[in-house]
This record gives structure tokens, C-alpha cells and sequence, in this order.
């Protein structure tokens, strides 16, 4: 079995992946800033790191063959305020320098290198029947500029005999964080919160494809470059809330559209990306062969929720 490294692997994609690699019996060896953290898993280490004060233990490296790095402040997690925009840019840049000084100063036997990007590189659709491909430029925003950063951050490793591939990831559906528990949150009390219009599109995935989709860029070494990391259907926002509701109440829910001037004055500039629509392709991993076992927002939710049918039966 292989000897994965991963950076950001305490976070919701990081975790679940762990899992998935410990399940096939990897090897996972995790950089984290606590100092002598230890592992109750055979399998799973951790080695200390500290991307600020440009600290890299190159234990790291010891026989890893791939590094999936996902380091990164979660850009959801709290409002963008000028110091919160700072660390979501300074995150990224700093942990990338020294991941890749590190692989240029110590011995190593990396060959692959697998990096998280996310889809805000892309601006709003100006054609909603129009997927973007990952030829598109970077969108002139926060977010554009920022996945801009973060792609060119990791650069570096390229000089190194180093594979490199990208992800660009979507809105990732997991019970575990991000954006499902949040659009849950509502339909406790019977109610379906339709951001905006509810016709925004969405390029979502199923964490368990986006873990897959690592591992396979892992595992076949003709990829290389830049991948969009989403489901071969996206759909709109009405629709998604709706299919939750359904899927949680039944038809016991009222569905209520909420302002954009509203969601602008709760949480700022974040809410440019709830209520803008892009349209995103999944075509060129698909090119390559990967199956996606949730193509479809129904079979996503489905298994990420059971239906209120299969509650009263437990």
C-alpha cells in the first residue's frame, strides 16, 4: 500500500479521506500544528508543521510516494472582512512555500502531488446553458484572484520530478460541515430557505466522489494539470433545497425565498458566491474514465439523508 502525506487533513475533505485511505490500508501521514499529537490508528501519524513561522518537519516526506495538499482557511467559515480575506490568501500562499521548500531541501521519494483548488476560480455564468472548462480564466473577483493564488502557489513543485494535478472543487455535499448542515438548518422548523432567486446554478459533489476523485488522480498517472473536481449535473438552488426538504419533511415544509439584499447585509461580500450561478463541467475527468457513483443530486441526497419514510421504520 502506498504512504500518503496530507496538509488540511483535520478538515471536513481531509478527514473523510483519511478514512477512506485507512479503510484501503494506506498509509497516512498528516502535518498538523500540534506539537506531539499522537495516533491511536496503526496506520495514520502525524508529523508537526506551522506554515506561519515556516516550520516543516521533513519526517513528513519520510517514504511518502503522494501528498494530497488541502491547506487552507475554510472561505465560508467566517465573514470576509479585510483580515479575514488576509488569512484566507496568507494560508494558502504560506503553507504551499513550505511544502514545496521542503520537498526542494530534503531527499525525498515523492511522485505525486495532488492540490485542492475550489470552482470560486470562475465567475458568474454569463450563459447558464454554458459549462466552464478548466481553460476558463480566473474570474476578477476576491475568490478568482485568491484560487488564482493558491493554484500558482504550489507551482514550484514542477521544477521537482513531481506530478501535479489540481482540483478544482465544488460545493461539496457531506454531513459532516460545509454547506449541507447549513442548508439543513431551517427545515428543522419546516421551512425551505431558497437563497435569492433560487435559479442560481450549482456545481455541487458528493464527498465520497471528491475522496474517490483524489485517489484516482492518485492512482492513474497519465493525469496531470487541472481537473474540475464536480458532479456531472448541477443543478439550481431551488431545486437542491426543494429535494432536501422532500427528503427530510416530506411535503411538510413551507419553501421561502430569501432576499439577496438581505443575505448581502448578513454576511457581506460572502454572499456574492450564495447567489452567484456557475455552471461547471465535470467532462474532462469523466474523459478520463472516472465514475462518479453520485452523478445525480437525487442519489446524493438519498444517501446523505434518509427520507422521513425511512426514519419512522428505525
Amino acid at each position: 500500500m502506498a504512504t500518503i502525506g496530507i496538509t488540511g487533513g483535520t478538515g471536513m475533505i481531509g478527514t473523510a479521506l483519511t478514512k477512506m485511505l485507512l479503510d484501503q490500508k494506506h498509509h497516512v501521514v498528516i502535518a498538523t500544528r500540534t506539537p506531539n499529537k499522537k495516533s491511536t490508528h496503526p496506520l495514520l501519524h502525524y508529523t508537526y508543521w506551522d506554515p506561519e513561522k515556516k516550520i516543516m518537519d521533513p519526517a513528513f516526506l519520510s517514504g511518502t510516494d503522494t501528498i494530497f495538499h488541502l491547506a487552507g482557511a475554510g472561505v465560508a467559515e467566517q465573514r470576509w472582512t479585510p483580515a479575514r480575506k488576509k488569512e484566507l490568501t496568507e494560508s494558502r500562499l504560506q503553507s504551499s512555500s513550505i511544502l514545496a521548500q521542503t520537498l526542494r531541501q530534503y531527499p525525498n521519494n515523492v511522485k505525486t502531488l495532488i492540490a485542492a483548488s475550489a470552482i470560486g476560480w470562475y465567475g458568474p455564468d454569463s450563459d447558464p446553458s454554458i459549462a466552464f472548462t478548466e481553460e476558463a480564466p480566473a474570474d476578477d473577483s476576491f475568490l478568482g484572484n485568491l484560487c488564482r493564488s493558491w493554484e500558482t502557489s504550489i507551482d514550484p513543485v514542477l521544477e521537482l520530478p513531481i506530478r501535479l494535478v489540481k482540483l478544482r472543487i465544488g460545493i461539496v455535499l457531506s454531513n459532516q460541515g460545509g454547506a449541507l448542515p447549513e442548508l439543513m438548518k431551517p427545515l428543522k422548523f419546516g421551512i425551505a430557505a431558497i437563497p435569492g432567486s433560487g435559479e442560481q446554478i450549482i456545481s455541487w459533489i458528493h464527498i465520497d466522489d471528491l475522496c474517490r476523485m483524489f485517489l484516482y488522480a492518485m492512482e492513474q498517472e497519465q493525469l496531470h494539470g487541472i481537473y474540475n473536481a464536480v458532479a456531472p449535473s448541477p443543478t439550481d438552488m431551488k431545486t437542491l433545497i426543494n429535494l432536501l426538504a422532500r427528503q427530510k419533511n416530506g411535503s411538510a415544509f413551507i419553501p421561502i425565498a430569501i432576499p439577496g439584499q438581505l443575505l448581502k447585509w448578513i454576511l457581506g461580500e460572502m454572499s456574492i458566491e450564495i447567489l452567484k450561478s456557475t455552471r461547471v463541467s465535470a467532462e474532462k475527468i469523466k474523459n478520463e474514465q472516472f465514475q462518479f457513483l453520485f452523478p445525480s443530486l437525487q442519489s446524493a441526497v438519498q444517501n446523505l439523508l434518509p427520507s422521513k419514510e425511512q426514519r419512522s421504520r428505525t
